[in-house]
């Protein structure tokens, strides 16, 4: 007898299909594949915390210009002449909060010739050297095998559809560009290290150890501060295909990819229908959409000049999606480090406080671990907030009783791989995002 006609004849019964052996049996089937896949993607708990602040108290900063060992690294900034003052203000904030003490060049980038007001403005604002250079104009517009027409079309759909800042054709050029050519332009090549640093924001903590030196210590090729959740409708196809990239090259999922991604709670056959969704991958399990906030990012430029990342990145810049879709550079970072890097290799500086626009971080001050008899640092700040146990800021005026003001739950999730102890909602709050 068929299926079908024992479910038939079930269905006429009262109560049929709640007494059946075979539903029941069926059932359970279900549950144990569903469990099974979930458990493809469980995060196991490290045995020891693999990513730890370098450094949890002020220490003595050093002699300026610094007798120890610095790496061949850059604080690299894209501006625009009318964002003179707010370049100002960023490089007023790192210059008194972590370079006056380490004196690395700031390497401005734009994709117009510079005023003399901006270079005079940064010229005053820090001591450093400075180097004015300007994006290559091939990587500050359309592939020239995309129907140019077309995609600014796509982009003012975007616009008219209020979806986050891809209705701007210049925001399309700068994702692109830091997605992919930012790492091999001409005026970042003699470097190994680049801090990204953004107009308008602002350090509430001294920074008195060097991260380069830290990063290349430790074996780590991305740093970060703050993690969000994507917009969705900005990227629909992102994470599909980098993961067909993914599964077309054969590279093994990480513990960091698995907690970029919600496995599916449909059974087979059904998980795959969902693949025609956006966010998911061929199988139906979707991209949680967290991702590391790259307007801070203190990153390896030989690991994003290295053969994998860059067929990744061409990949992607053939498909259109820069243009078509709004793809951010910070979401293609993500994916590309969760799905290339080693958990110890991404750090999280914990101790860095840090404001871009509304979001911010606020370490606490260690206790007792201030140095408050340092002139060096006295000279910048002799008064900070309260140091509250567990701290690890260095001399923070911000309130450390309030880390932060946005949802750890991204946060939680990224380093998980790297956590030994996890809060409890990372794991319930899986089940509803």
């Amino acid at each position: 007898m068929s299926v079908l006609h024992r479910l038939q004849r079930l269905r006429r019964r009262r109560g049929g299909w709640l007494q059946s052996p075979f539903l029941c049996v069926l059932g359970v089937a279900c549950l144990l594949e569903i469990a099974f896949h979930a458990s493809r993607y469980r995060v196991p708990v490290p045995p020891r915390e693999l990513d730890t602040p370098f450094y949890e108290s002020c220490q003595e900063p050093p002699t300026t210009p610094p007798e120890t060992p610095r790496e061949n690294a850059a604080i690299v900034m894209l501006a625009r002449n009318q964002e003179a003052e707010k370049a100002a203000r960023s490089v007023r904030s790192i210059e008194q909060r972590f370079n006056r003490w380490f004196r690395y060049p700031i390497v401005f980038l734009n994709d117009e010739p510079w005023s003399q007001e901006f270079i005079s403005l940064m010229n005053a604002t820090t001591s450093a050297p400075i180097f004015f250079e300007s994006v290559p104009k091939a990587e500050w517009t359309f592939p020239t095998w995309m129907d140019k027409e077309a995609a600014q079309a796509s982009i003012k759909n975007q616009g008219d559809r209020g979806i986050l800042y891809a209705g701007k054709e210049t925001y399309h050029h700068m994702c692109r560009f830091f997605s992919g050519s930012f790492y091999n332009i001409e005026a970042l090549k003699k470097y190994k290290w680049y801090w990204r640093l953004e107009p308008d924001v602002e350090f509430s903590c001294s920074i008195t150890y060097d991260p380069f030196v830290e990063m290349a210590r430790h074996k780590k090729v991305y740093g970060f501060t703050i993690s969000l959740w994507e917009e969705k409708r900005t990227c629909p196809s992102l994470f599909r295909e980098v993961s067909d990239w993914k599964e077309k090259q054969g590279i093994p999922s990480t513990t960091l990819w698995k907690a970029s991604v919600d496995a599916s709670w449909a059974p087979w056959p059904f998980r795959s229908l969902l693949s025609w969704f956006s966010h998911r991958d061929k199988s139906g399990d979707g991209w949680n959409l967290c991702h590391y906030w790259s307007n801070f990012e203190i990153g390896d430029l030989d690991f994003f000049r290295g053969p994998k990342y860059q067929d990744l990145y061409q990949h992607l810049e053939h498909t259109g999606g820069f243009y078509f879709e709004r793809w951010g550079d910070a979401a293609v970072h993500s994916l590309a480090v969760n799905m290339l890097a080693e958990p110890h290799q991404v750090h999280h500086f914990a101790d860095i406080g840090y404001r871009h626009d509304w979001y911010y971080q606020c370490p606490a001050n260690a206790p007792e671990g201030q140095l408050p008899e340092s002139k060096a640092l006295n000279e910048v700040k002799n008064t900070w907030a309260t140091e509250i146990p567990g701290g690890m800021g260095c001399r923070c005026d911000c309130d450390g009783r309030r880390n932060r003001n946005h949802a750890t739950y991204c946060l939680n999730k990224l380093k998980a791989p790297n956590t030994a102890h996890r809060p409890w909602s990372t794991w319930f709050l899986s089940f509803i995002f």
